[in-house]
């Protein structure tokens, strides 16, 4: 059994406007950046493989928390937004015609116009999940999170969620023949 901590990155500026990021390349904020250098990973975390996103926020929280450069996969990268990637989330919900919706009522195929599913992020992080060989920390982004803790938890984008994604925590999943099981609750970045 191997034990995979997933952890989202630090904030930027579009999620603090409450912009819609996907795949777009969005830097940390200089806050993001003075709040991370004073965290680090809790023991036993400090010694397992590092993996990130290879878009800049992931990968800058990863190095900031670990104080290392992380294996960098591209089947980590945010899900893809499309037409939505830089639009407010509550200007969409109030476009009548737009499709978009709360992740709630989404199911594993709703796709954003020139986007992409979470049925297809799953299909791209598979082989990714397959190649895991030790214990793994993995910087990403809240879609991915998602995907993964669905997949643990048996959820399937309908309903509420049975977990909630909080910034400075690792999500700790057992990885064993290619399924996920949730562990305990989510574990709380240290102070330096």
């Amino acid at each position: 059994m191997i034990n995979l901590a997933l952890l989202r990155h630090g904030p930027t500026a579009w999620n603090r406007e409450g912009r819609i990021q996907g795949s777009s390349d969005i830097p940390l904020d200089a806050a993001a950046r003075t709040d991370l250098a004073a965290l680090a990973l809790p023991a036993p975390w400090t010694a397992a493989e590092l993996w990130s996103s290879p878009l800049k926020r992931a990968a800058e929280t990863a190095e900031l928390v670990a104080g290392r450069p992380p294996r960098v996969s591209g089947a980590l990268t945010e899900m893809n937004w499309g037409d939505w990637e830089g639009r407010h989330g509550a200007d969409l919900l109030a476009e009548r015609d737009s499709g978009y919706r709360h992740i709630e009522e989404w199911g594993w195929d709703y796709r954003p116009p020139g986007g992409e599913s979470p049925r297809e992020l799953r299909e791209r992080l598979q082989p990714w999940l397959d190649s895991v060989e030790r214990d793994a920390v993995a910087v990403c982004h809240i879609g991915v999170m998602r995907v993964l803790l669905a997949l643990a938890h048996g959820w399937d984008f309908l309903g509420p969620a049975p977990f909630k994604v909080k910034r400075n925590r690792l999500f700790v999943l057992a990885l064993s023949e290619g399924r996920l099981t949730p562990i305990g609750e989510p574990v709380r970045l240290v102070a330096r």
